[in-house]
Parts: C-alpha cells; structure tokens; sequence
C-alpha cells in the first residue's frame, strides 16, 4: 500500500492503492512504519510524497469504513488517523506533496502536513466532508493557520473543491506543473538537497516555532539555530566553497 524509494538523499514515498487510494487502516499503518523510518535518517534531506499509478493523489477515506464506527470512532479511527499526519507534519527535514490527481478529504489533509505543494494544472483539491455531514478537524486546523480564517471557512462550510489555479492565489499550493507533478518536485527536491541539510531542517523548526510560540520565545530559538550552524562544518565547507567558486559538498554535519 505504500512504496518507498530514494536516491541522492531523496525520498520518495508513494501511496500506493489504486485507484483512488482510499485512506483506510491498513494503509495508514503502512504509512506510519514509512514515515517513522524516515524520520530517523540522517541522509535524507527531502521527502515526496505522491499518488502512484492511482487516478488521485488519494481521495480521502473510505467511506465504507463509517458504518460501524459511531461511539468507537476516536479510538478505532480518529486519534490514530491524526497521529500519523502529526508524524508526517513533523518529519525533520522539508516535505512536498506532489499532486497529480485529486486530493481530497483525508487526502488533502496529507498533502497540508508537507511543507510545500506542487499541483497539476487540471486537477482539484478540497475538504468535502460537510457534504457528507462529516468534518476535516485536522484538515480544519491546518488549513486556517496556511490560508487564514476566512478562506477556510469558506471551504470547509461548502465543500467545493478549488481548481489549481485558484489553489495557488489562495497560497493552498505553492507551484502549479503544466505536465507532471511529481516531475516538477524531483527538481525541486533536488535543489533542497543540494543546500545545507542542517539549515533547511533548522528553517523547518523556526518556521513551525514562530506559529506556535511567542515572539520572543521564537527569537530565542532563533538565535540557538544560528548558533549551531556556525558550528556546524557544513558553514565552513560553504564558505570555502563560495572562495573557490564551486558547489559545496554538506555533509550535514
């Protein structure tokens, strides 16, 4: 249900459940063993996340699944589900979500835990559930803090889907691919991996810190971040690099 393969420092994990690649269980277990894994490499410096060979990125949960849930759904569906996009969120080092087909529901709810978006022209994203009668809390969260109060109301009280277009003005996605998606992140992973693996991660953490904490319990972190970095060898090497006018090689140490 889940495919995993990399290069370069690169990883690229797949979901893998055609055609639609419904969220179930199984497959959000599957999830969690890919992204715990990952978490603990130290050469990894860029994670994409794709929709596979599936017609959609993933098209949320399966519905199937609701029937019997009712009273148990906290404990056999709803913590576990938001515990595993809390380990995708808090992957270390930066994530995009290549979108080639349609990310909805529990599916854009993944694609909002990585850091970046490249979207297909042609292709829609969105948090249906409210047609349902149901709710994307997850979704709900992130989505506020990304495009703000209103914008995100206005999607989750209706639940019209946003074309790509229309996805990038409203800062949903932050590039959109007249061709292939997962195309278009390669090349943008590859230009991450190429920059200081210490820096991005340490970007990571300050972008995160400045939404959550106090301005000047963020400056504080600040200034601890730029503090590491000019220990790290990877400024020595950049900085010897930039004298003799090649590329540096960082080693992430």
């Amino acid at each position: 249900m889940i495919t995993v393969s990399g290069t370069d420092g690169i990883v690229e994990i797949g979901l893998n459940k055609p055609p639609l690649n419904l969220v179930t269980r199984p497959m959000l277990r599957a999830l969690h063993d890919a992204v715990v894994d990952v978490a603990t490499r130290d050469d990894v410096r860029c994670v994409i996340f794709h929709g596979g060979e599936a017609r959609a990125f993933c098209a949320g949960s399966d519905i199937k699944e609701f029937d019997d849930l009712g009273r148990d759904a906290s404990e056999r569906k709803i913590l576990y589900e938001d515990y595993v996009l809390r380990q995708v969120a808090r992957l270390p080092m930066p994530t995009i979500a290549a979108i080639d087909g349609p990310a909805l529901g529990g599916g854009f709810e993944i694609a909002l835990c990585c850091d970046l978006r490249v979207l297909k022209r042609g292709v829609k994203v969105g948090l249906p559930e409210c047609i349902l009668g149901g709710l994307a809390g997850n979704g709900a969260v992130r989505l506020a803090r990304l495009i703000g109060p209103g914008r995100a109301k206005r999607i989750l009280f209706t639940g019209l889907p946003l074309d790509a277009e229309q996805a990038l003005d409203w800062g949903l996605v932050e590039e959109l691919s007249e061709g292939s998606a997962l195309i278009a992140a390669r090349v943008l992973a590859r230009t991450i991996a190429s920059r200081g693996p210490i820096s991005n991660r340490l970007a990571k953490e300050l972008v995160e810190k400045a939404l959550d904490e106090t301005i000047a319990a963020a400056l504080l972190e600040s200034t601890l971040a730029q503090q590491a970095i000019f220990d790290s060898n990877d400024l020595k090497e950049g900085a010897k690099a930039f004298f003799e006018k090649r590329e540096p090689h960082f080693k992430g140490q």
